[in-house]
This record gives structure tokens, C-alpha cells and sequence, in this order.
């Protein structure tokens, strides 16, 4: 017995489907908005215990209580952070891939050697902010900055100092003392552990890092600074002279930030951006920028943090354009 099914029994049916496809589109959707809803990798373009990693590793703990999902850290070190950024270019631009960003491989753009360009990355937030500073041997034959800047002059070129590699942000700041009469020899150590304790080895004569970096050897007496690369003194280290106040203008702080792939949802980007917020308010956080004698408002958003990096990239140029033209 053949059925027949009338017109309404096939409208129904129609209508059911139409239903189902809305229903799962509406979810898919949400699922979107939820964002993240699964691991985000976290990169870090350089080798484990070096600043960079610790930032990582501390902001990672904390967003995953943020965000509920997991922040798996990935040490990617090779060519001034190149290496790893090459690594988040190489992934899908759908934010499930962030990266640490700081002034070196930034300083790689302003040197030409950069295998990016700015527009591939999307900055999402700064977490740190913190001066650089040449440090010497505690009970070396160098007591103070101008010990220091007595033999450079006296004898150029003789002088090493302990550097993170050719086109970053220390070799531009070296490349402007030597401008200024001050030559030294650049000795470069890809692995941080490496350059930390080169100066206490005797090595190298000074060795140019950020404080909360090598706060070991300071607190142990084995290191102190003899000059901070900046307009103003730090707080932590008083007696310890500026370089705009010796006569030299030159800054370039060295700075920590996240990126993700151009191209990634701005939504996502906001998401990320107010989470890291979220992260840097908490004290854990506030103390962990004590620990790396960073400034309190290390804290950028995207938008700013956008900005800042532009504004830094020109004062890298400019001043890498003087050795350029010798």
C-alpha cells in the first residue's frame, strides 16, 4: 500500500531541517564568542630562564585561571627571537598561537635583518617596561661609570661587554656610545645563563642586561650597575648615574610584550588584551614586576601597546642610521 504524504507533512519536514541548520549555526557562533575554548600556545622565542620565559611562564599560570584554558609554554630561541616568530607566522591566525615580543627582536626590524614586517604581527598587550643597564664585576677594577668610560675612550676597541646579539636593542645602544668615543667589542651569548655570569668569569669587562634579569648575582653582591640607559635614575639604584645626565641620550627600555598573527579576529585580540589586564592587576603580578625591577605601569592595551611599539621603532632607525652612514 503506497503512503502519500500531503503538502503540510512536506512543508513540516522542510521546516524541521531549516531548524536544525539555525540551531547548529547558533551554536557554532556561540562556541565563537566563547572564545578561547581550548589551549592557546604560548611562544617564547628564547631559551628557558631568561627573562622573557619567566614573564611566560608567570602571566601563563595566570591567565589560564583567567581564561580556563591551558597556556602550554614553547621555548622557540634562535636568531634574536626570529626563530619563534617565525614559528606564530607559520601557524593559523585564529589566535590560538601568542607570542612574547620584546625590544631585541624588535630592534631586528630597525636593523634591517627582521624576517617580518610589522603589519604581520598584532601586538595584544605590554607586560614589562624596565630600563637596561651595563653591570660590572662586584671588587673589579671598574668602580663607577666614569672608570669605565676612561679606559673605553683611552683604549677603544679593547673593552668587551657581554651582549644578547648583533641588531638588537644593546647593539644599537653600543653602536650610539661608540659615536660618542665610548668603542667596546660585542661579545654575543644566544644563551642567557651564558651572558649572566660572562662578567663574573671575567669574560667580558661589563655586560649590558636588564636588573631583574641577573637579580641573583645583584642580591649576592657578585654584580653592580654602574650606569642605567635612560633620562632619570632608578629607584632601586639611586646612586647609580643616568645617561642623560652624563651626556649621553640614549634610552630604548627594554620592553616585554604579547603578539599574535595579523589577521587574527580584533575580538580575539580584545579578549587576549583585557585578560593580560586582568593579569598584570592581580598582586602576584605586581610583585613579580618588583622582582624584575620593571616599572609599575609596565601594563599597556593593545591599542596602546600598538602605538608604543610604532614610537619605539623610530627611535631604533634614527639611531641605528648613524652607523649606518659611517
Amino acid at each position: 500500500m503506497r503512503r502519500v504524504f500531503g503538502k503540510p507533512m512536506v512543508l513540516f519536514a522542510f521546516g524541521m531541517i531549516a531548524a536544525g541548520l539555525i540551531a547548529a549555526t547558533h551554536v557554532a557562533a556561540q562556541q565563537a564568542d566563547k572564545y578561547p575554548t581550548r589551549a592557546i600556545e604560548y611562544i617564547v622565542p628564547w631559551g628557558p630562564g631568561g627573562g622573557a620565559d619567566q614573564l611566560a611562564r608567570k602571566s601563563g599560570v595566570l591567565l589560564e585561571k583567567i581564561l580556563d584554558v591551558p597556556f602550554p609554554v614553547i621555548n622557540v630561541p634562535g636568531a634574536t627571537g626570529g626563530t619563534g616568530v617565525t614559528k606564530l607566522l607559520a601557524a593559523p591566525a585564529d589566535g590560538q598561537s601568542i607570542a612574547i615580543y620584546i625590544a631585541d627582536s624588535h630592534a631586528v626590524l630597525a636593523t634591517g635583518e627582521a624576517t617580518w614586517k610589522m603589519s604581520d604581527i598584532v601586538p595584544v598587550a605590554r607586560m614589562i617596561l624596565a630600563p637596561s643597564f651595563l653591570f660590572v664585576a662586584e671588587g673589579g677594577r671598574f668602580k663607577s661609570w666614569a672608570d669605565f668610560e676612561k679606559e673605553a675612550k683611552a683604549k677603544p676597541g679593547t673593552l668587551k661587554v657581554a651582549t644578547l646579539g648583533f641588531g638588537s636593542v644593546d647593539d644599537i645602544t653600543l653602536t650610539y656610545l661608540e659615536n660618542k668615543g665610548i668603542k667596546v667589542i660585542q661579545v654575543p651569548y644566544s644563551k642567557p645563563s651564558e651572558r649572566y655570569v660572562s662578567v663574573l668569569g671575567g669574560h667580558v669587562d661589563a655586560l649590558y642586561e636588564q636588573a631583574g634579569d641577573v637579580r641573583q648575582y645583584i642580591t649576592g653582591k657578585q654584580i653592580r650597575p654602574i650606569i642605567v640607559f635612560g633620562s632619570e635614575r632608578f629607584d632601586a639604584f639611586k646612586d647609580v648615574p643616568c645617561s642623560k645626565e652624563l651626556g649621553y641620550d640614549i634610552g630604548l627600555p627594554q620592553f616585554r610584550s604579547i603578539v599574535v598573527k595579523g589577521g587574527t579576529d580584533p575580538g580575539k585580540v580584545k579578549v587576549l588584551s583585557v585578560a593580560f589586564g586582568k593579569a598584570a592587576a592581580t598582586p602576584d603580578y605586581k610583585a613579580f614586576l618588583e622582582e624584575q625591577f620593571a616599572t609599575a605601569d609596565s601594563y599597556m592595551d593593545a591599542e596602546k601597546t600598538a602605538k608604543f611599539v610604532s614610537a619605539e621603532l623610530e627611535s631604533m632607525k634614527a639611531t641605528w642610521a648613524a652607523k649606518v652612514k659611517k
